[in-house]
């Protein structure tokens, strides 16, 4: 877990995507040395980038540089999230930080991990009896996401007890969405063949529409987000039929 200044430290960073350590030292009261301390204890942890004389995170498609955004939530979503799953079980990550942190909570689990996020895959390299099994297809650079007819393959030839997906938006009308058409066309397959489907995102993506559909409300089985999540969305979920799981 983070101190509550380096939690402050990284809510500063999601309002204005860079600061400097003499600014932080200002707005939190405590020395330059300090700060320093922080910015590397934060960069160890993937949370943001440091530069010359500060820090910076970007809200791009790079998993690493959105892990440090509403980061506390996502890290208590991905340890509720890990309690539904269980010791012996075969489970299918997609890609997304909350799932990326969630994945970080099952090194403690006797599970297999099968996932198209290399990002994901990487959060094992140290557990060297970890079983993980990484789906093939073409490689986006900066999401480290598989994707394509070769990852579509793939996901043919296995089973698995459980799917997690991430997103980048939902809307009533427009259903959970991405911003990216190949890894949406592969949440789309994965959540058609899967028996148990699992949303896992902060609730700052709900009352956002991105580029494409993946799926709709009466596609999955569970949504886990945050305690934040806005009162409509609740009810809808509930109305539904849906497992509302709130961290």
């Amino acid at each position: 877990m983070l101190n509550e200044r380096q939690s402050k430290i990284l809510q500063l960073l999601d309002r204005d995507s860079q600061t400097s350590v003499r600014e932080l030292a200002v707005l939190l009261g405590v020395s330059s040395v300090t700060i320093r301390q922080d910015l590397n204890f934060l960069e160890g942890e993937g949370l943001l980038k440091r530069i010359h004389g500060g820090a910076v995170m970007k809200d791009a498609d790079d998993i690493a540089n959105r892990l440090g955004i509403n980061y506390e939530k996502k890290l208590r979503i991905a340890r509720k999230v890990a309690t539904y799953i269980h010791d012996g079980e075969t489970i299918l990550i997609e890609s997304g930080s909350t799932n990326a942190l969630l994945a970080r909570e099952l090194l403690k689990k006797n599970v297999t991990i099968i996932t198209t996020n290399v990002y994901i895959a990487r959060q094992f390299r140290k557990k060297e009896q970890a079983r993980i099994i990484l789906l093939g297809g073409m490689y986006q650079h900066e999401s480290e996401s598989l994707v394509g007819k070769i990852t579509r393959y793939c996901i043919d030839q296995i089973n698995y007890d459980k799917a997690f997906i991430g997103v980048d938006g939902y809307t009533s009308k427009t259903g959970f969405t991405l911003r990216d058409l190949f890894r949406a066309d592969i949440s789309s397959y994965i959540i058609k063949k899967s028996k148990e489907v699992f949303v896992v995102t902060d609730s700052s993506k709900f009352g956002k529409s991105e580029l494409t559909n993946i799926c709709n409300a009466c596609d999955i089985h569970h949504v886990a987000t945050d305690s934040d999540l806005d009162k409509q969305f609740i009810r809808e979920f509930r109305q539904a039929g849906i497992d509302l799981i709130l961290a």
